[in-house]
């Protein structure tokens, strides 16, 4: 079987402030950043800080909440009025906001993220705020430079990495959406509507659903998050 082609990333013919967005950062530099909780996944630090999650809790930095119901601005969001603004140019449910900053010397090491692709329904957004020349993030073998006030679509379903080799920490604003009508006109008006569909569920080893499981229960925050339901599931069934 022959599997289709699908679309890695794109850069969207998109331009924001770079001037506005440091300047929403400086605020949001005042809150609390909370480590990334896949602390085997890196070195160095890699923290991040909520815009819109579940219950409006900045502290809340885990990219999808199953219920959007719940999902709300934090009390930081609200104190940056630019990235409101960007935030509000996409009509699409947006499944979390968040600030990742990854600092000087700090990497993440080559991974996928879980069901990311556009071709499942759901997608990652980044927009640069700052960033450095030194900067490799790596995607399916393939450097890609983003620059501040870009705004890229990255496949993360695909293996990816970043290294800040540089002196100057790296961060970006971060959006998970959830695919409709407007954002099918947005990207299809870059890439084949058929690079977008799924080639059918990509299957994770037992060993991969085991390490993922011991992060997200050594993370107290995840604590009775349905995703452990569903990994677990899945490793009864695949058993």
């Amino acid at each position: 079987m022959i599997k289709k082609e699908i679309t890695k990333y794109l850069k969207f013919p998109l331009q924001f402030d770079e001037q506005r967005l440091v300047e929403d950062l400086s605020q949001a530099m005042e809150s609390q950043w909370i480590p990334h909780f896949n602390t085997g996944g890196y070195t160095g630090n890699w923290n991040a800080v909520s815009l819109y999650a579940k219950n409006g809790n900045e502290q809340n930095i885990f990219a999808l909440s199953p219920d959007h119901s719940e999902l709300s601005e934090t009390p930081m969001m609200k104190q940056c009025g630019y990235f409101k603004e960007i935030l509000d140019t996409f009509q699409f449910p947006v499944l979390s906001v968040r600030l990742l900053r990854l600092e000087a010397g700090a990497e993440i090491k080559p991974h996928t993220d879980h069901e990311l692709g556009y071709e499942d329904g759901q997608f990652r957004l980044h927009i640069p705020i700052v960033t450095n020349p030194d900067v490799e993030f790596i995607l399916d073998g393939e450097r890609l430079t983003m620059l501040p006030g870009e705004c890229w679509y990255t496949n993360v379903n695909l293996v990816h990495s970043v290294a800040n080799r540089g002196t100057v920490d790296r961060v970006h604003l971060v959006i998970d959406g959830e695919r409709n009508a407007w954002t099918d006109e947005l990207f299809f008006a870059l890439a084949p509507e058929s690079s977008f569909e799924a080639n059918g569920e990509e299957e994770l080893s037992d060993e991969t659903i085991i390490r993922m499981l011991e992060e997200l229960k050594n993370n107290p925050q995840m604590a009775g998050h349905p995703i452990i339901e569903e990994l677990e599931r899945k490793l009864k069934r695949w058993s």
